[in-house]
């Protein structure tokens, strides 16, 4: 088909995630049928930058030959075989190799579907571990404001952003939320509650889907040490952090931090193919072990679970991560987004704030009204320039793939801050704004 006959059919059939489809009928957006490294090409030929790794999983690039090469390879010999009774090289290899390098501490990985999923069994697995030990009135968790580990249910019940969470309230558990980044007010949670907390589930260091929300330094170390002091595991949250996003591989290792649980997706592959791990302690994994007919099973499991050709994807992607000495390489490419941010976006007036950790940048635009769609609006008018950015709400997030040459890093941050000037040059602004107050640049590298 071409792409008039496509785009027909996709508003005639397709629903699209976290859109509002009625908008979505009157724009014209881009059919994306190919990739090359950081480039994604439309099916009228057109270029675009990835500013967001295709929604913050595609670390490598598109089309890169390890990975390609890996995915075929098993594809010779077995596209798919269950984890349920049975195992295979490649999630045996992949476990190995993610307990090698993940915090020291973590022994065991059970593999899930998507980082939604991998919260989903972290919750669970907390829950179940105290019912094992002889604690079952610790069936409650601590969560962040502003927090996000997913859409379903479980994970839904310990997110904390109102525009995507309230109106499920009546079907969710409740959650204990803490003040992001201020560990007096976790304390105070935990003084109060402690014996009947499971667990506090936390986005390490910066929380993505609330804009890029950066914590203070030490924030992570503190609550770690307040978890061990109420007997509270505590569950980290890498699945948009882990594989290089905050400048190490996960983003715990920057305060010495091993979590009770760690949950991994988007990178684990390098965007490829859908996978997601959970990584336990021993301590965890020993309560579940019993005879059967105690019933300590964790009886929880997808039927996708450890997919041999995400497997294959992941282990390229581990390989490709270690020989090209990829987060070794980082800091000069984060000093590089430090200095172009601060140059091409800072000085524009409409920027309120840049939040900027690692490869993770938020920019909020300021004093536009919520119905006029400023951030939306910015991604149309980067389109056109040839780069592919999101906003959340008004909040223009840009995460590239780990691998984008310092000339494409360039061109994406001009575009971006080409198009936020193009959108807010009239109106929407607040008067301290248009008085000429200057945007704060909240990097921590």
């Amino acid at each position: 088909m071409d792409t008039q006959a496509l785009r027909a059919a996709d508003r005639a059939h397709v629903w699209h995630p976290f859109t509002q489809m009625r908008g979505w009928q009157s724009e014209d957006a881009p059919i994306i049928e190919r990739g090359e490294g950081s480039l994604l090409f439309d099916t009228d030929g057109n270029a675009y930058i990835d500013g967001v790794s295709s929604l913050w999983c595609n670390v490598l690039g598109h089309r890169q030959p390890k990975i390609d090469a890996a995915v075929r390879a098993q594809l010779d010999k077995v596209a798919h075989t269950t984890m349920l009774g049975l195992s295979h090289p490649s999630a045996i290899e992949l476990a190995q190799r993610l307990v090698g390098i993940a915090p020291r501490g973590l022994s065991r990985v059970f593999f899930s579907d998507n980082g939604s999923t991998a919260a989903e069994v972290a919750l669970k697995m907390a829950f179940q571990h105290f019912q094992h030990s002889g604690r079952p009135q610790r069936d409650q968790f601590v969560c962040l404001r502003m927090s996000y580990h997913g859409d379903t249910l479980g994970s839904v019940s310990v997110g904390g952003i109102d525009l995507f969470h309230t109106l499920f309230r009546p079907l969710l558990f409740d959650a204990h939320m803490a003040e992001p980044g201020d560990a007096a007010d976790m304390a105070r949670i935990l003084d109060e509650h402690g014996d009947r907390i499971a667990a506090v589930i936390m986005e390490p260091l910066v929380q993505g889907a609330a804009g890029m929300l950066v914590h203070p330094p030490g924030y992570l170390r503190a609550v770690r040490e307040l978890c061990d002091r109420h007997g509270v595991l505590l569950i980290c949250d890498e699945v948009a952090t882990g594989f290089g996003r905050t400048g190490t591989m996960f983003a715990c290792q920057q305060e010495g931090v091993t979590p009770d649980l760690m949950c991994v997706a988007k990178g684990l592959t390098g965007g490829y193919l859908p996978l997601a791990a959970t990584l336990a302690t021993e301590e965890v994994y020993r309560s579940f072990l019993g005879e059967f007919s105690e019933f300590k099973t964790f009886f929880h499991g997808h039927t996708y679970t450890g997919n041999p050709l995400a497997c294959a994807a992941a282990l390229a992607t581990l390989d490709v991560l270690e020989s090209d000495r990829v987060i070794e390489g980082l800091a000069a490419k984060i000093d590089l987004l430090g200095t172009l941010l601060a140059e091409h976006v800072a000085p524009l007036p409409a920027v309120g704030e840049i939040r900027h950790r690692g490869f993770m940048t938020g920019i909020e635009l300021a004093g536009f009204p919520y119905e006029e769609r400023a951030g939306h609006r910015v991604t149309l008018a980067a389109r056109e320039r040839g780069a592919i950015i999101r906003p959340l709400g008004d909040v223009v997030v840009l995460m590239p793939p780990l691998s984008i040459a310092d000339d494409e890093l360039r061109r994406l941050v001009a575009i971006t801050g080409e198009s936020i000037a193009a959108v807010t040059s009239s109106g929407g602004m607040t008067a301290d704004r248009r008085a000429g107050g200057r945007p704060a640049l909240a990097a921590r590298r």
